[in-house]
């Protein structure tokens, strides 16, 4: 019906506005992370706490990379979700896509 195939678009066109805002997610989490690893990448350094470092700091970069992965693993499935809505060859899901990817990136 007409309807839903206005519903479909409309899914499939968050589903890739939420896939591109996860990548820019992703991406800003890896500058965090990049800025919360300590200066020496030794295993002592990343087990114990430098002279000076306070408690809440210490494995905030694991935490970032944490969140990295399960923001990784999400984006995988998004993603895979959206192919397998553009391989059905319906145009309009196609370029709902298509605009969702465009909107996600400029927003």
């Amino acid at each position: 019906s007409p309807a839903g195939m206005v519903l479909s678009v409309l899914v499939i066109l968050l589903l890739s506005v939420l896939y591109e805002a996860l990548k820019m997610g992703k991406a800003v989490l890896l500058q965090r992370a990049l800025l919360a690893l300590p200066r020496s990448l030794s295993r002592e350094s990343l087990l114990e706490p430098e002279e000076g470092d306070t408690g809440p700091t210490q494995g905030r970069w694991f935490r970032y990379h944490l969140s990295q992965t399960l923001f990784h693993v999400v984006q995988v499935v998004l993603g895979y979700m959206v192919m397998l809505a553009v391989m059905s060859y319906n145009t309009w899901i196609f370029l709902g896509a298509i605009a969702g990817s465009t909107l996600g990136y400029f927003v």
